[in-house]
């Protein structure tokens, strides 16, 4: 998949809060500042689920980086009680609130909440919204087992606001089992076939190593062959790959080594860098978020083949779900993956 703009930390404008928790009796809504975004995050005793990669404080302070510019962060904390109990990490726009995210970068979303608060959060946040002059509100394109997305619908309609629930882009999944032959066996036969010739071919073509780049010291260098590959498939994707992304993409790789989520996968024949695969591992999930390939080896489908090797090495460390992300591109079905419709939700509240 290809996905298709900045400004510097000293530039952003970072709210406080507006209530300080201590003072809070009831239920309000506080508009937080980046310090107290990663500070929830890293709460060991909060019970927000932060199950979404792409609206951990992490990524959104990589993406907010290289694409906030001209936006006000609007990261919005709902309170019961003197108690956390969600956040929606908007960016405002006028009369408009919508998550921190753009379609080419973002996979889907979420909003993190208490698990059993979801409905409880919804209401608090839509009124505090209206009340403070919010028209339209969109937290983006979410998984249909997301709590949010279950229960926005009914929330929304109890408050005779206006939503639009419809299909939106897919992703591709595939549950892995424990051995690298049970999940050649979920294969069709003609794919188990391919992929098992296509295995010996390359092993005929040289030396065959497939090396994973995780530590922090490493990934800056790594990500200079990533991209390197990535520009040279073909015009879009090099197009795709201006400055700004290459800013972001660089950022995330180190924000994500040092959280221990980066995985940096090359395949190589005899020493030279055939494929790369960028992807993140988080909570049991191995998502893979881009690729790119040296043409010189494109006989020998080094693109595919490191898609493969890196589904394998996450077998072997035990993962329990691969993750292809947005796309339809056809190998991600020949790989095993199952489609998983997202939906898109926009509430008006006027």
């Amino acid at each position: 998949m290809v996905r298709t703009g900045g400004s510097s930390a000293n530039d952003m404008k970072t709210p406080v809060n507006i209530t300080s928790p201590d003072t809070i009796h009831s239920q309000a809504v506080t508009v937080e500042s980046w310090d107290n975004l990663f500070r929830y995050w890293q709460d060991k005793d909060s019970q927000l689920d932060w199950s979404c990669i792409f609206t951990l404080p992490v990524w959104l302070k990589s993406w907010w980086e290289s694409f906030g510019k001209g936006h006000d962060p609007y990261i919005c904390a709902v309170w019961e009680n003197q108690q956390l109990i969600g956040i929606a990490p908007f960016m405002r726009e006028g009369n408009n609130a919508h998550i921190m995210a753009s379609p080419d970068l973002t996979d889907y979303t979420d909003l993190i909440v208490v698990p059993g608060q979801e409905s409880h959060f919804l209401s608090i946040l839509l009124t505090h919204l209206r009340q403070e002059g919010i028209d339209s509100v969109y937290p983006g394109q979410m998984r249909p087992d997301s709590s949010i997305c279950s229960e926005l619908k009914a929330v929304a309609q109890n408050l005779r606001f206006t939503i639009s629930h419809l299909p939106a882009e897919r992703i591709y999944e595939v549950a892995l089992p424990r051995t690298w032959e049970d999940y050649l066996r979920l294969l069709s036969g003609r794919e188990r076939h391919e992929i098992q010739r296509k295995l010996r071919r390359l092993y005929e073509a040289g030396r065959i190593t497939y090396r994973v780049v995780e530590e922090k010291k490493d990934v800056q260098s790594a990500m200079d062959v990533f991209i390197r590959l990535f520009r040279s498939n073909t015009p879009e994707k090099a197009g795709f790959m201006d400055t700004i992304k290459e800013s972001f993409f660089r950022s995330l790789a180190e924000v994500l080594a040092d959280a221990r989520m980066i995985r940096l996968s090359f395949l190589d024949i005899d020493g030279t860098p055939a494929a790369a695969t960028m992807c993140f591992d988080f909570r049991s999930t191995v998502y893979l978020y881009n690729n790119g390939y040296n043409e010189k080896y494109r006989a020998l489908s080094v693109g595919l083949l490191s898609k493969v090797f890196s589904i394998r090495h996450s077998i072997e460390l035990g993962r329990g779900r691969y993750d292809f992300l947005k796309g339809d591109e056809p190998y991600k079905i020949r790989l095993g993956g199952s489609p998983v419709q997202l939906c898109d939700c926009r509430v008006r509240l006027i």
